[in-house]
């Protein structure tokens, strides 16, 4: 599988397939497409169903293939910001946020992801479920805005407000932390909470979270 992304602030990843090759969608995220690739809609068993239910995405998958020779299909951004590709493998699985998973190779799995920590979902604002993705293969997610990417050591950390973190790796960890002090909770404008996401790993922040977005034009 080829593919491009184009197009911004509004960008869409155009894949190449070559005859047999498959593409897997959560949500409807299909743009346009040649006439040779065939669309297919299952629940690909009642618990991933179920867990992909949890984690924001549709209880069922739409699975495309190329027929007959190469086949394009184009999957759009559905907001403002970037669409990243991710290259999965064993020991390299990525936890991203709520409907941030676009499409993918259909050898890459998504599953929830549950925080250990309840306050790192019920407060953090980044959500107690997540979305995990394994297997092999390109899977590409989009991002509110622009992203940032650290590559955090082992014990170091990195501190976020409500809504920026996107996705990590793996091997990241994420816990919540007051913010210190009545008056800087009350005052500050920033709100109760941060995100702490430790490494080892990398973790991918986004600069125009949605929330922040609404919040603004809700005074209008």
């Amino acid at each position: 599988m080829k593919y491009e992304i184009k197009g911004t602030p509004l960008p869409v990843a155009i894949c190449y397939l070559e005859t047999g090759e498959q593409m897997i969608t959560e949500r409807g995220s299909m743009s346009w497409m040649s006439p040779n690739m065939e669309m297919e809609t299952n629940a690909g068993g009642f618990g991933k169903a179920l867990g992909r239910m949890f984690s924001g995405e549709s209880l069922f998958r739409n699975t495309y293939t190329a027929k007959g020779g190469q086949g394009t299909i184009a999957f759009a951004s559905s907001f403002p910001g970037s669409i990243v590709p991710f290259e999965i493998q064993p020991g390299k699985e990525l936890i991203v946020q709520k409907s941030g998973f676009l499409a993918s190779e259909n050898t890459v799995e998504l599953s929830v992801h549950i925080q250990k920590k309840l306050g790192a979902g019920f407060f953090g604002g980044e959500g107690f479920i997540m979305q995990k993705l394994s297997g092999h293969g390109i899977a590409f997610v989009e991002f509110d805005g622009a992203v940032m990417e650290y590559d955090l050591a082992a014990g170091q950390s990195i501190v976020l407000d409500t809504g920026y973190l996107a996705a990590m790796e793996g091997t990241c960890t994420m816990e919540i932390r007051q913010v210190p002090g009545l008056k800087n909770k009350l005052l500050g404008g920033e709100g109760f909470f941060n995100t702490v996401v430790s490494g080892p790993g990398k973790v991918y922040i986004q600069t125009m979270p949605i929330n922040k977005v609404a919040g603004a034009l809700l005074t209008y």
